[in-house]
């Protein structure tokens, strides 16, 4: 091909590659992101029992949305190669040596930053608005939502290898299940009397790092009642597998009448356990294992 034709654009000029790719990615994206949206984006997990489950589900979506676009991309552009690029004949023949390209460099690093910087503020400014996380934050919270002060404590307590559930507001009492009342504020206080273990509420969007000595707050609000699972999701041991339990959330009428039915079947076994504090220690009383 002659330097004149290349210039000119005639017959022997090399076709406009960037903007057929372009072209193409854009006319993908353009069907494919919508599918995305509004097909597949209701049906990403973790739900809408709760307001984390529901903010966490609206952050995937978001994500898989920003993400589209570029995996887009690669296989547009993939494809595009192994269609136009590919070796033609018997002779292996390399392309032209390429030593730099500033305005590739430049676009890419400057559609990165931006998404991260993007990302990075869209997730801080949605803790801050919903307030409160389903993840552990410590024993100082510094997102907390904003009826915060009449959230219901519950303290969760892990040992291999169960689960037990202390209501500090109600006498103290400690229970095997986990029962939650609906639209009210939870403030979990997540402990250990052992090794380390992770209390994962899985359809409220709560997971939280249970460490012996340790006061993990996490917020979460239900939403729906019904019921949820929960497991250990950091390995403890042994019988780590069957870490795990079921929870519910009620109303506040059978919330009501759970509780107090809690507190008098154990008003026993209550009087010996010690008094409610933050963080406990391990003693052969209150150690399953």
């Amino acid at each position: 091909m002659s330097e004149a034709a290349a210039v000119s654009g005639g017959p022997g000029a090399e076709p406009r590659h960037g903007v057929r790719i372009a072209t193409i990615w854009a006319v993908a994206t353009a069907i494919v992101l919508p599918l995305v949206i509004w097909v597949v984006g209701p049906h990403i997990p973790p739900g809408a029992m709760s307001q984390q489950t529901r903010d966490q589900h609206q952050v995937d979506v978001v994500l898989t949305a920003l993400a589209t676009p570029i995996v887009l991309l690669i296989w547009v552009y993939f494809g595009y190669a192994v269609r136009v690029f590919r070796n033609h004949g018997t002779a292996v023949v390399d392309g032209p040596p390429i030593t730099g390209n500033r305005r590739i460099e430049a676009t890419w690093l400057i559609a990165t930053s931006a998404l991260v910087l993007g990302l990075a503020v869209f997730g801080t400014a949605d803790l801050l608005a919903t307030g409160g996380a389903g993840g552990g934050e410590g024993p100082n919270p510094v997102a907390k939502p904003a009826d915060w002060r009449g959230a219901l404590p519950v303290q969760v307590i892990g040992q291999q290898w169960l689960w037990t559930f202390r209501y500090p507001t109600y006498g103290g009492v400690e229970t095997t299940t986990l029962e939650l009342p609906v639209n009210r504020e939870i403030e979990f206080h997540v402990t250990s009397l052992d090794v380390v273990h992770s209390f994962w509420a899985i359809e409220l969007g709560v997971k939280a790092d249970a460490v012996l000595g340790a006061d993990n707050i996490a917020f979460d609000k239900p939403f729906e009642t019904g019921p949820f699972q929960v497991r250990c999701d950091e390995l403890c041991g042994l019988w780590h597998g069957h870490m795990n339990t079921t929870g519910r959330v009620l109303s506040d009428a059978n919330f009501a009448t759970w509780i107090t039915n809690q507190e008098r079947k154990n008003a026993a076994l209550t009087k010996q356990l010690p008094p409610y504090s933050r963080v406990y220690y391990p003693s052969p009383l209150r150690n399953a294992s």
